[in-house]
């Protein structure tokens, strides 16, 4: 009796002590292109995730499995402190009492990846949109992203991270450099 408490006393041990299921390192960055626009002009800036999953990446080994894989950080909240940092270097003062709010929207951010032993294809989608709104009106525009990539061997997280990063940070330079976005908070805010 005392041998099979052991046992199972052991056996559990290993499997809390097993790694956890893969996470993917996601950190956007303000874009390089961010020029100031406006001089402390204050705004609320907001955002919330309306993606229907939660996972970042879905990869596919061709053999009926499919494993889902998260971010290692909450990625609404890495998106908005990346705008956040870049509606600073606009010149933009962020704050939570201002009739000015900018709402960031994440509708999809996701990697499909299929792979074998000898290839793989990633394809990558993004998905964001912006909501300007003032006492006087709102604007809206939805910023896209795509991206596909293939290579040799199996695709690894940092592969994975890499493209999801870069199209991230495409879409967020896109954000940037909007001249209608800018020519509407430019009159309106």
């Amino acid at each position: 009796m005392k041998k099979a408490i052991i046992a199972l006393s052991a056996l559990f041990l290993a499997a809390c002590s097993a790694p956890s299921d893969p996470q993917l390192d996601i950190k956007p960055v303000a874009s390089s292109n961010a020029h100031q626009i406006v001089e402390n002009i204050k705004l609320t800036l907001d955002s919330s995730d309306l993606r229907t999953a939660q996972y970042v990446a879905v990869i596919d080994n061709g053999r009926q499995n499919v494993q889902p894989i998260h971010a290692k950080q909450n990625l609404r909240v890495t998106l908005e402190d990346a705008l956040s940092t870049q509606l600073k270097n606009q010149g933009f003062i962020v704050t939570v009492d201002s009739d000015n709010t900018l709402r960031l929207d994440i509708i999809e951010a996701l990697v499909s990846v299929q792979h074998s032993l000898m290839s793989n294809e990633i394809k990558t989608q993004v998905k964001l949109q912006i909501t300007a709104e003032t006492p006087r009106g709102k604007f809206v525009k939805t910023y896209n992203g795509v991206s596909e990539k293939s290579g040799s061997m199996s695709a690894d997280n940092q592969d994975i991270e890499q493209v999801l990063n870069d199209l991230l940070n495409a879409v967020l330079d896109k954000i940037a450099v909007d001249e209608e976005l800018q020519t509407y908070i430019k009159g309106n805010f």
